[in-house]
């Protein structure tokens, strides 16, 4: 049986990215998805070895539920990338309560208990990988989506707290930092032309290559713990507001 692999927020966009090349290099691809069903059974229904499953990941409980359910069903489960997020606008003049708490809960608290609920029950051969995606704003922070960021930042704390805390040297837990690399909130596709190129190369980040950086690490060479930023040189620069902004000046 081919070793499997669950991708959160998995119907879309990046998540899709990585089912499709999960899929492409042999693993089964669980898709899970929060309301995108129909993109998810569609997806599902092109890979050669796919299913899907739905969570409200701002149900903590829920989220961990899904884990243990997977972990009892499937034989050799090797990797979850944590994957899925919300992104919603508030600033630093006032965090706004409803987005802060969601943020905290799908970009953090979630994943956070499912890696822990992953490494504590999966059964895999040569060893269990988490992979979470953080961002590219932990090394070049702005104060832009105030609420979004510091979940990232608190998410990005579990990787090296998880590294160090496994029990079987065989696991390994990363970080995955992406750049801009697909329009983002309100953006229409010439202004992600732009502020998808401001980075150290001056080049569009192909999604492909988070993709490759993903299934570099679920072969575990990577010393657990380490974050992987993919992303052409952005978290190297300063930038004073998130690029989506700086590309309407």
């Amino acid at each position: 049986m081919a070793p499997a692999v669950l991708i959160t927020g998995g119907a879309k966009r990046i998540g899709a990215i990585l089912a499709r090349a999960f899929a492409g290099a042999g693993w089964h691809v669980v898709i899970h998805y929060g309301t995108s069903r129909r993109e998810a059974e569609h997806l599902a229904a092109s890979l050669p070895s796919a299913e899907t499953v739905c969570c409200d990941l701002a149900d903590g409980n829920a989220a961990v539920a899904m884990i243990g359910t997977l972990a009892a069903r499937l034989d050799d489960w090797r990797m979850l990338v944590n994957c899925a997020a919300v992104f919603e606008w508030d600033g630093p003049d006032g965090i706004e309560p409803a987005v802060f708490a969601k943020a905290i809960a799908v970009n953090a608290e979630s994943p956070a208990r499912m890696a822990q609920t992953f490494l504590n029950s999966a059964r895999a051969q040569g060893g269990r990988r988490v992979v979470q995606l953080t961002d590219q704003k932990l090394a070049n922070p702005n104060p832009d989506f105030f609420s979004y960021t510091m979940a990232k930042h608190a998410f990005a704390a579990t990787v090296k707290m998880l590294a160090m805390a496994a029990s079987d040297p065989a696991d390994r837990v990363y970080g995955l930092a992406p750049g801009a690399m697909l329009p983002s909130f309100d953006q229409v596709d010439h202004e992600h032309e732009v502020s998808g190129r401001m980075n150290l190369l001056q080049r569009l980040t192909d999604p492909q290559e988070l993709a490759e950086a993903a299934l570099f690490l679920s072969q575990g060479w990577l010393a657990s713990g380490e974050t992987l930023f993919v992303d052409s040189g952005q978290h190297l620069l300063s930038q004073p507001r998130d690029v989506l902004y700086l590309a309407r000046r």
